[in-house]
């Protein structure tokens, strides 16, 4: 929602391009055209509910053909709109670019709140709303697949695929339609969390760039950094889970709809979890401080802020009062363009959305894959594998027998040696490769030209830069 004196948040995608585009040498048909939207279909279905006809509004936009087909997430939520659809698409378009996924952008949105339907009428909604997108070649495995976004899960992927594979009975390709998938309906491993994960790898890849840690004034890892979560969806979660567990980061505030809580010591991310699951909300939640106006814990000091739900929480009325030196934007365009003027004025240094949350299109990227390849990952090469690392062993093992040479094998050493990678561990190693490979094509960018002052900037220079390359190979 634009505020007062502020641009739209489809303003800010387009004034982040422009400051991006005004660095570059592109002819100016080529600039514009890789900036303008290239079509969006509006929907309005009937569904009959409770012994009544409702009527649904829905959105499926398409902000750029020069790599097919072309992927984005569909939404659930009252607040979806055309602008902040064609908006996402566009975001989409420099994210794909950036990671190298080779998709255009697309968006998708319902505009419905999903909490107010039984599963049954759900079901019935989302399919109708895929049979509109199918029959227009806006759900296809070729040209526009979707994945799930905010109010959307594995569930209403399954249920679109599904809907497709009925109307196109001979698509042998029919369950690449879509991503997000559950696993027993053509998913894959590691998709659910991968958004999360990518924040998670994100971080890592950035405290490995000791100039990038100077600039925004920290120092050492991720172990023991004081993190504030805004959104404990599944974004949010995964990414606070992981930190928390795995990088021994402290997760000091967690922010929802109803209120936030704080805790210095650190919170328990599951306990959390259970307990939004349970109540609707972090109100009522024994442990930390709970703070009715949650949006205020944004301001509060911590390391590293993470918004992981809405666009534009971060706006002109609270960027003077951020204090975290460090902000990574899981959710797409969760700081508006003026905020981001602010921040960046102040130092604060920022990890644009367009790459931190691209976990979730790059392991789509390897779903859809694999939906096309019809074999999951690991299923030809993994015995092969134990099998040429079993000789090693055995080797090894005949070496250590001799008591001349005075050395044993290291306790676990041939039980997680021998083991072959399965598919979770391919495809978590395939997003940790891409999330490090974009990471180092933007920073290369920002250490290294004095125009290129923040990282998004860098970002949009490396996507527009790919983008560009992509329609002049088509001849335009």
């Amino acid at each position: 929602m634009a505020r007062k004196n502020e641009p739209s948040f489809r303003e800010s995608v387009d004034l982040m391009f422009n400051r991006a585009a005004a660095l570059m040498d592109l002819p100016p048909g080529l600039e514009e055209k890789i900036r303008v939207c290239n079509a969006t279909y509006t929907v309005r279905f009937g569904v009959r509910l409770r012994g009544h006809i409702h009527t649904f509004i829905g959105y499926r936009s398409v902000h750029s053909e020069h790599m097919e087909p072309v992927k984005g997430g569909i939404r659930y939520a009252m607040s979806v709109n055309q602008d902040e659809v064609e908006a996402l698409a566009a975001l989409m378009t420099y994210k794909c670019a950036l990671v190298e996924a080779p998709f255009g952008g697309s968006k998708g949105g319902l505009c419905i709140d999903p909490r107010q339907y039984e599963e049954h009428e759900l079901e019935q909604i989302t399919r109708r709303f895929a049979y509109e997108l199918a029959k227009r070649d806006l759900i296809n495995p070729s040209q526009n697949v979707p994945a799930p976004d905010m109010g959307t899960s594995e569930r209403e992927m399954a249920w679109i695929a599904d809907q497709y594979a009925r109307m196109n009975t001979t698509d042998i390709n029919a369950r690449a339609c879509v991503t997000g998938k559950p696993l027993n309906a053509g998913g894959i491993a590691g998709r659910v969390e991968a958004t999360g994960r990518g924040v998670q790898y994100a971080l890592r890849e950035f405290f490995r760039d000791s100039k990038a840690v100077a600039k925004s004034g920290l120092a050492g890892q991720l172990e023991g950094k004081r993190v504030i979560v805004q959104g404990l969806g599944n974004v949010g979660y995964h990414a606070a889970k992981f930190l928390s567990e795995e990088d021994g980061s402290l997760i000091t505030g967690i922010i929802e709809r109803d209120g936030a809580l704080i805790s210095k010591d650190g919170l328990d991310v599951d306990g959390v979890r259970n307990w939004i699951v349970k109540h609707g909300g972090v109100t009522g939640y024994p442990d930390g401080t709970f703070v009715a106006e949650g949006s205020k814990v944004l301001e509060e000091p911590c390391d590293i802020l993470i918004p992981a739900a809405m666009e534009g929480v971060i706006h002109l009325g609270n960027a003077d009062n951020i204090k975290a030196p460090l902000i990574i934007e899981a959710a797409n365009g969760p700081i508006t363009a003026g905020a981001d003027e602010v921040l960046r004025n102040k130092g604060i240094v920022i990890i644009p959305d367009m790459y931190a949350n691209a976990g979730g299109v790059t392991v789509s990227y390897f779903e859809w894959v694999k939906n096309l390849s019809h074999i999951r990952f690991g299923r030809m090469q993994r015995r092969a594998e134990e099998a040429r690392t079993q000789m090693l062993v055995n080797e090894l093992e005949r070496l250590s027998a001799d008591k001349e040479l005075g050395w044993t094998l290291s306790p676990g050493f041939k039980q997680n040696y021998l083991r072959g990678a399965d598919e979770l561990e391919l495809v978590r190693s395939g997003l940790d490769d891409t999330m490090r490979a974009a990471y180092q094509s933007m920073a290369a960018i920002w250490h290294e030209r004095a125009d290129a002052v923040d990282l998004r900037t860098a970002a949009y220079l490396v996507s527009i830069d790919r983008v560009a390359k992509s329609y002049r190979a088509k001849g335009l």
